[in-house]
């Protein structure tokens, strides 16, 4: 069992990786949300994939 200061740094490195992975999470979820509220308002508008219907 590791003590001193490598356990801290082992610590503080797996809380660092955690913390990246929960902000990767979020932004991912983010521009999800975003996507689909873009869809919506683009269809509100009255656009089509097809410009000739």
């Amino acid at each position: 069992m590791m003590t001193g200061p490598t356990a801290m740094s082992s610590d503080l490195i797996g809380h660092l990786l955690l913390h990246r992975a929960i902000e990767v999470s979020i932004v991912i979820v983010a521009l999800a949300v975003l996507a689909l509220g873009m869809r919506v308002i683009w269809r509100k508008a009255g656009h089509t994939r097809n410009p000739e219907d």
